[in-house]
Order: structure tokens, then sequence, then C-alpha cells
């Protein structure tokens, strides 16, 4: 599975916001379990979310309550936000560490490990402002299933 091509669920749309939609979604992970190189997610979803699943979208066909419809999350959103919310503070808590090692020893690792994920934190969550409201970054209705 090619984590930067976009990705499409299943839903059905339950409401209207102005130009958006609020979906719940039918189905749990990316949807292809069964295909090559999936994860099984889906079976993990069902085990620990029981409740409905419901999201705001952008509802560019027009979709209407009721409506069945084929959800894409745009290439390279995915990885990009996993590479935010993962990489980047797994990546301060490693040179935090070093850091610390080579100017303090071994509490000085501990110190910078911990001041290295505070930084990337930070730099996390003002990324993540930065990303909010950029429609290239947000889910959207692809089409209306009949």
């Amino acid at each position: 599975m090619d984590i930067s091509s976009q990705s499409e669920q299943t839903g059905r749309v339950v409401s209207l916001e102005g130009e958006h939609a609020l979906i719940q979604v039918l189905g749990g992970g990316c949807g292809r379990c069964h295909e090559p190189g999936g994860c099984g997610g889906q079976q993990l979803t069902q085990m620990f979310c029981s409740t409905p699943r419901q999201y705001r979208v952008r509802n560019l066909p027009g979709a209407r309550p009721g409506d069945l419809v084929t959800v894409v999350l745009p290439a390279g959103v995915l990885s990009r936000h996993a590479t935010l919310g993962y990489g980047l503070p797994l990546l301060g808590l490693l040179l935090g560490a070093l850091l610390g090692q080579l100017l303090a020893g071994n509490g000085g690792a501990l110190g910078g490990a911990g001041l290295g994920l505070l930084l990337a934190w930070g730099a996390v969550r003002y990324r993540s402002r930065q990303l909010t409201g950029n429609s290239r970054n947000e889910p959207y209705i692809g089409r209306i299933k009949s």
C-alpha cells in the first residue's frame, strides 16, 4: 500500500453545515484490509471504537443527508501528518538525549530528551495550527454513490 496516494472511505451524510457535511464513516481504516500490503487496521478499529465515527468534510458535489458518499483524503496528507505527529517528537527526543549526553552525561541525556520532546511538541502544535483550515489538507466528498 502506498501511503502517498489518496485514501478513500465510504460514508453516509448525516447533516449539512454550510459548505461542509457531517459524515458517518462506514467501516474503519483505509478500507484496503484484504489487498496486498493492507495492515488489517479495520479489525482494530471495530474492536476499540464501538461508537459511530463522524467527521466534518467539504461537500464539493452537494450531497444531501442520507446520501452514500466517497470521502477522499488528498494524496500525501496522511504521510505528512504521521511524520509531524510521530517523527518530529521522536527526532526531538533522540537529538535532545544525544546532545544532553554529550554535554552532561546520563543525567544530561534524560534532561535533554525531555527538553527535546517539549520543543518538538511546541513545533508540532505550531505547525498543526498553520495547517488547520488549509483546504489542501482537508478530506472532502469525492462523489455521491448511487
